[in-house]
């Protein structure tokens, strides 16, 4: 009977799945939208993902899958995640938690214990939810990105409930560690390293590479020659060299 079954409901698999299954480096970690990596192969093989869609794979790898669904797949500049925040323990404390270690049950009250209700609150969901142990917390109580195991996948940035994990290309140098869009008076009361929108920074870039918004400097990345003098100038130490 089993092995009547067994032949009458048996599915003949799908060659081109199971070769890019083979392909992909079976990290499951879902950044890419699916359950897992299997699911992620038949997407691909329907062409309803590109062959690119799984970023914890080696562009070799990704170029094959590529000729496994018959397209031609170029090389992208690798993505790495980064913190836009300096506070931890630098910005002040409102309370003292003492609740479960997660940012979302942290925010439950009052929206967490910082005083900046932009910055990190550094309880770890970024730590537990990266697939590659790519993020530790510091001593400063913010998240340390190890960009030599990072994938770029954005599982943290998906699991961040203050936004300030983001991606960033590697050749990018330079960020204003800060996500505050508070004014500069009460960022300069509860945070040590929180920038507070004062311009010095816009004036002193020879390349017009920062603007101001919502009290908050912002560099254009495309504009961004790297030379550094953002960071010399700032009175904050906001802006800082990453990577």
């Amino acid at each position: 009977m089993l092995v009547w079954a067994s032949k009458k409901f048996h599915v003949e698999a799908d060659p081109k799945v199971e070769a890019i299954l083979a392909l992909l480096p079976g990290a499951n970690c879902g950044a890419c939208g699916c359950a897992g990596c299997a699911a992620c192969a038949e997407r691909i093989a329907k062409g309803e993902l590109p062959p690119d869609v799984c970023t914890s794979a080696s562009f070799s790898c990704v170029k094959n899958i590529g000729e496994c669904v018959g397209v031609c797949v170029e090389e992208k500049e690798k993505e790495v995640a980064v913190v836009l925040c300096n506070g931890g323990v630098n910005c002040l404390s409102r309370f003292e938690y003492d609740g479960v270690e997660d940012c979302k049950a942290a925010m439950l009250i009052a929206d967490g214990e910082k005083a900046c209700s932009y910055g990190c609150i550094g309880h770890g969901s970024c730590v537990r939810a990266c697939p590659f142990g790519a993020i530790t917390i510091g001593e400063n109580r913010l998240p340390v990105i190890d960009e030599n195991k990072c994938k770029g996948c954005g599982v943290c940035v998906s699991i961040c409930p203050k936004g300030i994990l983001t991606l960033r290309k590697i050749s990018e140098k330079f960020r204003v560690l800060c996500f505050s869009k508070d004014k500069g008076k009460y960022v300069k009361e509860i945070c040590k390293f929180g920038c507070i929108g004062c311009g010095i920074c816009v004036k002193a870039c020879p390349s017009d590479a920062i603007t101001l918004k919502d009290n908050l400097a912002l560099i254009d990345q495309e504009k961004c020659t790297g030379c550094g003098i953002c960071v010399e100038k700032c009175p904050r130490n906001a802006i800082r060299m990453v990577g």
